[in-house]
């Protein structure tokens, strides 16, 4: 067994650390678009924007804390850190600047970052255990490309 978090190739390590930062990214964008749909305010951009920083601040608090680029792609513990502090982090900003924390707001991200952050990291678990590296490395091989 190796001490490397993705065996293999440099490149290979770091092209999922980036995939996995846009995974998160994208699962915050989905969050304030829908939140900007629902309330539809003012310049799409702008509000876009202000109700994304809070919860892109809490992203990258949680990536630092988990230390996300060495197993990027985890569901525990870099998933659950990094859910944990966007949902935390995203919350307490929009508090401190007076952004609005309602109940029901504070709900729905808490589920749906939950359901997108920690569901895309579990999806390529699943897909792990059902597709082994030992099984992929034999079909490519079996099919001349290894």
């Amino acid at each position: 067994m190796t001490d490397e978090p993705y065996p293999g190739s440099r490149a290979r390590h770091v092209r999922t650390v980036v995939l996995a930062a846009l995974a998160d990214l994208a699962c915050v964008v989905a969050l304030t678009l829908g939140g900007y749909r629902t309330h539809d305010e003012g310049s799409p951009l702008a509000e876009t924007l202000r109700i994304a920083w809070p919860f892109l601040v809490g992203l990258a608090l949680g990536w630092l804390v988990a230390r996300g680029w060495r197993r990027a792609t985890a569901l525990v513990p870099t998933g659950l850190v990094v859910w944990g502090c966007t949902w935390a982090g995203g919350v307490a900003l929009r508090a401190a600047t007076d952004q609005g924390v309602a109940p029901s707001f504070q709900i729905v991200s808490f589920g749906f970052l939950a359901a997108t952050i920690l569901g895309w990291r579990a999806v390529v678990a699943l897909v792990d255990v059902l597709n082994p590296p030992g099984r992929r490395r034999r079909a490519a091989r079996l099919a001349g490309r290894g």
